[in-house]
């Protein structure tokens, strides 16, 4: 049960360690990724992180009191509170699109429940892997934060661990094996995956601001985001419009001259193979494919699909990558039931200036976060939850949510002077009686 001033030294190293090596991050991530502008590994990973440190930090001594709650007047006089203990040690296996806030992120909630850690990254940032594995080693002894490195033999080795919590964040089809192995051991978990995160444009909406917000949205880190939205639904008549806006602002925020060092690339050969063919069979089946104009060189271009074939890759998968299809709608019915033919998503968003129709959707649309005009900034709320539900995740952590995901709830009761319930029992008599007709109406 470590104290507060323990608990904030380990976030304090943390950040020591984030602070004094943040320009080999940012360039280790570069490389593994073969271009990744060292603004949006600040904007995206460093500069969160921080801040989700510096809050959680202030907070903490208020977090970690003992919580009182109402005793029921059977049991008076007595008192009765909740104690947010410690777990034991978390197992977190991050991905590769965000290493370091992936990594490190749940990292903080973990460190300030009182918790050890054992963290397995990504096989697919090799070079990332192995600078968080000598940082972690210099900055923490190795029983209270470490880092194991590898691939997929270790990482299924590594969920099957008996761990006393389990942290997975990555795709749903790999959260199915971690929460099976994971299962065997009867270890709880804590699974951020993704699916289908859709953008509903409502009529009333301007064109040009819904678009600049998709565009900062979608190509971020050349759309390898998890909480990127997925597709757009717009109304029928503005289809047309609101792809002209966006390739507009992708032509601004990414122009194709400053690709090289203003974009980032595709992590590997295989994910841009599947995405040039996801492409290719939206095309083949008589979709529209937009790009912006210009080279872009090696880089994956941002590209728009308007009337992709809903049972085709681009609109049944995640797409991971810098691709948008553009559906259309007649009603926000009609949008709605597009939505709830695919699971449960981890992030909406909803473009409208209208009460009903804002209500209309979120009603009517289930998702695990949402930003209402805007994209992605639900995540960067640290007194909000963050995490999916059904197939998108299980769990949601992040400041005072993270720091109970990652406790044990530990209720304590104590009786007063006198236990008024133990003079009920045996040898049971009238006062029993009584009791059973007052207490069991």
């Amino acid at each position: 049960m470590p104290d507060l001033a323990t608990r904030r030294e380990r976030l304090a190293c943390l950040r020591r360690m984030v602070i004094e090596n943040r320009e080999e991050i940012a360039r280790v991530i570069d490389t593994d990724f073969g271009g990744r502008p060292r603004q949006e590994t600040e904007l995206l990973e460093i500069v969160p992180l921080l801040k989700g440190l510096r809050s959680t930090s202030a907070h903490l001594k208020k977090w970690m009191r003992d919580e009182s709650r109402h005793v029921a007047w059977p049991f008076q006089p007595g008192t009765a509170w909740v104690r947010y203990e410690p777990l034991g040690i978390v197992g977190i296996i991050s991905p590769w699109n965000y290493p370091l806030f992936l990594a490190l992120g749940p990292l903080v909630d973990v460190l300030a429940a009182g918790n050890r850690a054992l963290i397995k990254p990504s096989e697919i940032t090799p070079g990332f892997s192995d600078l968080l594995q000598r940082l972690v080693s210099a900055y923490f002894d190795a029983d209270v934060v470490a880092v194991e490195t590898g691939g997929v033999e270790v990482a299924q080795a590594f969920s099957a661990l008996p761990f006393d919590h389990l942290f997975f964040t990555g795709s749903t089809s790999v959260g199915r094996k971690v929460m099976q192995a994971a299962a065997a051991n009867l270890t709880p978990v804590t699974l951020e995956l993704g699916g289908k995160s859709p953008a509903v444009l409502a009529p009333d909406y301007p064109l040009d601001k819904a678009a600049r917000s998709i565009v900062l949205g979608k190509f971020s880190n050349a759309g390898q985001t998890c909480i990127a939205p997925d597709y757009v639904l717009v109304p029928e008549a503005k289809a047309d419009a609101l792809a002209r806006e966006i390739i507009s602002g992708i032509e601004t925020a990414y122009p194709a001259e400053r690709s090289e060092s203003g974009y980032a690339s595709i992590i590997t050969e295989r994910h841009r193979t599947r995405l040039l063919e996801a492409v290719q069979e939206a095309r083949d089946s008589g979709a529209a494919i937009l790009r912006p104009s210009g080279d872009y060189g090696e880089k994956f271009p941002p590209t728009l699909v308007i009337n992709a074939p809903e049972e085709g890759l681009l609109l049944s998968e995640e797409i991971f990558g810098p691709i948008l299809p553009i559906v259309t709608y007649r009603t926000l019915d009609e949008a709605l039931a597009f939505i709830h033919r695919r699971s449960r998503p981890l992030a909406l968003y909803v473009f409208t200036d209208d009460g009903e129709a804002r209500r209309t959707i979120l009603d009517g649309a289930i998702s695990g976060g949402v930003t209402l005009n805007g994209t992605l900034l639900h995540v960067a709320q640290d007194n909000l939850p963050f995490g999916g539900v059904g197939k998108s995740g299980i769990g949601a952590y992040h400041g005072r949510d993270g720091f109970r995901r990652m406790s044990h709830a530990r209720s304590v009761y104590k009786p007063g002077f006198i236990n008024t319930f133990e003079r009920l029992g045996p040898p049971y008599g009238r006062l029993a009686d009584l009791a059973v007709r007052i207490l069991g109406r």
